[in-house]
């Protein structure tokens, strides 16, 4: 697979680590007036330390990015560790849903009503995942086209699934599943 999925280096982690089974999304500034898309249903998970990342966190993701910090790749280094397939996705136009996701996902909930606010519409992406580690972690360059604020890339080198495993078994998943449906389905 080529294509990949832009999202902070501590969110990265969290998924894979199993730590949350979503991604919420709004959409970066370079998607123009159309905003966020879904535009692959497998994708590699594209770690990137664009935007002040670390006191958009929880503490506890504060200081597991304190942690993990130290060991991320040089600049000039992408390193893939994961690929995600898509399991479903919805626009949240309600904040109070979004509220509900308070204690699965590592987003402060300020940053999260600054993304729904932000634009012309009040709505949030929430993309459900499955998490897979790669057999391999891949290092490749950080070539200039893979920069500015938006979600998806095309990778100029493959990323092969062959040989990685899911991060959550599937009791784990669809125990995590069902609590995200119940917070998505609160009126």
């Amino acid at each position: 697979m080529t294509a990949a999925f832009k999202e902070w280096s501590i969110v990265v982690d969290a998924l894979g680590r199993g730590e949350q089974i979503f991604i919420l999304r709004k959409g970066g500034i370079h998607e123009g007036r159309g905003g966020f898309k879904m535009e692959h249903q497998e994708f590699a998970l594209f770690p990137t330390l664009f935007h002040q990342q670390r006191d958009s966190v929880i503490p506890s993701a504060q200081a597991r990015f304190d942690q993990i910090s130290p060991f991320f790749p040089p600049p000039e280094t992408l390193r893939i560790e994961y690929w995600a397939e898509v399991v479903e996705h919805h626009a949240i136009e309600n904040f109070e849903t979004v509220r509900a996701l308070n204690g699965q996902h590592i987003w402060l909930e300020e940053v999260l009503a600054d993304r729904f606010e932000w634009g012309r519409e009040q709505l949030i992406y929430a993309i459900l995942v499955r998490v897979h580690r790669l057999g391999l972690n891949l290092e490749l360059p950080m070539l200039p086209e893979y920069g500015g604020c938006k979600s998806w890339v095309t990778l100029a080198h493959s990323v092969s699934a062959v040989g990685s495993e899911p991060v959550l078994d599937n009791a784990a998943f669809e125990e995590r599943r069902a609590k995200f449906h119940q917070a998505i389905s609160r009126k």
